[in-house]
């Protein structure tokens, strides 16, 4: 990769196999707002137009949390539920130290469950009995 030296910013240009950046967004910033951006991105050792890509992209990553924490915790409800009422249907009696057992299986594994029904999702799957 080259390094092109602009002013006190060293620039790593594009590395092979990236796609061109051909789409634009704006903003408008007074003067005084410009001038704390660009000290803020030079002081992380960015072009303002990267250092703002950046943010914006972090930004729209940290709004998918919360729904993602939400996730985990419907599919934490839902493997509750499964676990509990199969032997309770069919007739057996749980245990205190089985229920606590089942609490800590439900916790140790609520995300890697939602993890898996959003990616059934973005595959298209449909579920199945």
């Amino acid at each position: 990769m080259a390094v092109l030296e602009t002013g006190k910013i060293n620039r790593t240009l594009r590395a092979k196999g990236r796609n061109n950046r051909c789409q634009s967004v704006g903003t408008k910033v007074t003067p005084e707002e410009e001038t704390e951006l660009i000290r803020i991105a030079e002081s992380d050792g960015k072009f303002l137009s990267e250092w703002v890509r950046d943010t914006l992209l972090r930004a729209a990553k940290e709004r998918t949390r919360p729904a993602d924490a939400l996730m985990a915790e419907v599919q934490a409800l839902r493997l509750l539920l499964i676990n509990a009422l199969e032997p309770l249907l069919r007739g057996d009696k749980m245990t205190p130290e089985q229920f606590k057992e089942m609490l800590r299986y439900v916790k140790t594994n609520k995300r890697k469950a939602a993890a898996d029904m959003l990616a059934s999702y973005a595959e298209g799957a449909t579920e199945r009995p």
